[in-house]
């Protein structure tokens, strides 16, 4: 004890560097450990980020391997967005931490940040230069040059009110009063302005926010805006544009082929939620080389009868592909009315089961999660296996005409297709007719010529994936508004899906062209009115551009 006693300094300023130099020393351990945390979160965000674009390279250049390969996606996404984020708030903690200590600081990697946009305006701030030489004092200075740090910003939402006058004069003579007509508004007494009701319709059907949480956010800003008042002109401006639905609806309905699915839409009842359905009809010519603008056409029905595609197909001719709903069917008799539908039918609807029973990574998640595994069948993997080598095929002639389609098909696929169907048929004989295997092939032999179209006609696509595409919206929407208030509802948001989506699918940014639809549809010629729609709009925009260019 005594021993301890003396290693303690007898003065206090002994003790003072003693525990100075203990104080460093604890600070240098903090600050290392915190820039291993830096270099450690550096390191996370980087294997998120390079398994993120392995993932979107692999389905670029393969397809989509699984149902599940989008929202595996979405879920690599979120996850490097929470590791970048950390590895910046370690970085700067690192930063701290060394900035009082001696330890070597962490410089973080980054990826060379992209140019913005030239298009977008420049403000130029320029910082009072120096006066005098911080050397020698003199004020003898001459510019070198200039460093330029660009920012990107944003001007936050600004409101207000536009007074439009109308004023009014008198006759000296005869004493009768003059006014010029008030302009056409698109809401009665023109309360809200065509960029206001753009944005309206667009958070709500093409962003998904109710009226109730857009008017929570307008009035937190200073612009308080009822409920009700919102509602009615979104009703306004649907009535509206209700002509362009129509215009949207004949230009779909004469595709040579079209692409159907639908979904289930929650709608409020009495007392109860009914399960309705919101249908699709998408036009897309691209994938074999057509010209004409893609577009979608969304109806509303309380049921999945098949009586209502029935209704919104009763006047077209040509090529359908959707799956093998039974409402269909009278659409594929011969004698039908007003002519001929033939069936296209989706090879991805076939893979699922398959693809269900050789889904090694889902296995290997459910062993390591403590749960039932999967009984995988080699039949099943040799079958997926197969389907995507005619995948691969098709990747290779997306975009090019029709005939050009076809050649390679009979020159590729159709052997590929016979292998198939030989295989399918020998396995499933040794089958039972119960076995999950023999069900899924029974699915494709009863539809095999709906199965095979696609080997004669270049312009059938292998799967669905574009009616998919169009109600993916639809699906996310669910978890932000739950339901539609009823089926006058559900036929508006049908109405207002069908111009978003195809001005989507033209590259028009929907609000922008709501906005200039609104304020220009009253005026616009009835026999011209086809030249605002998504497609020739934008033409429209961009040689208007042009000429002011030149």
């Amino acid at each position: 004890m005594d021993a301890d006693r003396g290693a303690v300094p007898d003065d206090i300023a002994a003790l003072k560097e003693a525990l100075a130099v203990e104080r460093a020393k604890a600070l240098e351990v903090v600050a290392e450990l915190a820039v291993a945390r830096a270099k450690a979160s550096e390191d996370g965000a980087l294997i998120a980020q390079q398994k993120l674009r392995i993932a979107k390279l692999e389905r670029q250049i393969h397809g989509q391997r699984s149902e599940r390969s989008s929202r595996l996606i979405d879920q690599l996404a979120l996850t490097f967005e929470e590791l970048e984020a950390d590895a910046t708030e370690d970085e700067l903690a690192a930063e701290r931490a060394v900035a009082r200590t001696t330890v070597r600081g962490f410089i973080r990697k980054r990826a060379e940040r992209q140019t913005f946009p030239e298009h977008l305006p420049r403000e130029r701030v320029v910082i009072d230069p120096p006066t005098a030489c911080e050397c020698c004092g003199g004020n003898r200075l001459r510019k070198l040059g200039e460093d330029v740090t660009r920012t990107l910003e944003v001007i936050p939402r600004q409101w207000k009110v536009v007074e439009t006058v109308r004023e009014k004069f008198t006759c000296r003579d005869c004493e009768k009063i003059s006014q010029t007509p008030a302009p056409f508004h698109v809401i009665p007494r023109g309360w809200a302005g065509p960029s206001l009701l753009a944005m309206l319709l667009y958070e709500k059907f093409g962003q998904h926010q109710p009226l109730n949480r857009q008017t929570e956010r307008y009035a937190l800003e200073g612009v308080p805006i009822s409920l009700s008042t919102a509602a009615d002109a979104v009703g306004a401006c649907c009535t509206v544009l209700e002509p362009l639905s129509r215009l949207l609806e004949a230009h779909v309905m004469a595709a040579e082929r079209l692409h159907g699915d639908d979904t289930t839409v929650p709608v409020l009842a009495l007392g109860k939620c009914d399960i309705a359905r919101c249908w699709v009809y998408v036009k897309d010519d691209r994938p074999f080389g057509g010209s004409d603008p893609p577009a979608a056409m969304f109806y509303y029905s309380r049921d999945r009868s098949g009586e209502h595609p029935q209704a919104h197909l009763a006047n077209y001719t040509g090529i359908l592909q959707a799956d093998a709903f039974g409402g269909y069917i009278k659409l594929y008799e011969p004698e039908r009315s007003p002519g001929l539908i033939r069936e296209a039918a989706c090879w991805v609807h076939a893979r699922r089961p398959f693809f269900a029973m050789a889904d090694l990574e889902e296995n290997a998640r459910r062993k390591a999660a403590g749960k039932k595994e999967i009984v995988i069948s080699p039949v099943a993997m040799e079958i997926v296996r197969r389907i995507d080598a005619l995948f691969e095929i098709e990747r290779s002639i997306n975009g090019q005409n029709a005939d050009q389609r076809k050649a390679v098909r009979q020159a590729q696929s159709a052997p590929l297709v016979a292998d198939l169907e030989a295989y399918m048929r020998e396995q499933c004989a040794k089958l039972s007719r119960g076995h999950d295997l023999a069900k899924a092939m029974n699915y494709m032999f009863k539809r095999w010529a709906s199965f095979t179209r696609f080997l004669d006609d270049g312009r059938v696509c292998l799967s669905n994936n574009a009616a998919e595409r169009a109600l993916r919206g639809i699906a996310l929407g669910r978890k932000s508004w739950l339901f539609c208030g009823s089926d006058r509802g559900g036929r508006r948001a049908a109405a207002m899906y069908s111009l978003i989506v195809s001005a989507k699918m033209n590259d028009v940014d929907p609000q922008a062209w709501l906005a200039d639809v609104l304020a220009r549809i009253a005026t616009h010629p009835a026999h011209r009115l086809d030249e605002l729609l998504p497609w020739n709009w934008k033409t429209a925009q961009q040689q208007g551009l042009a000429a002011q260019a030149a």
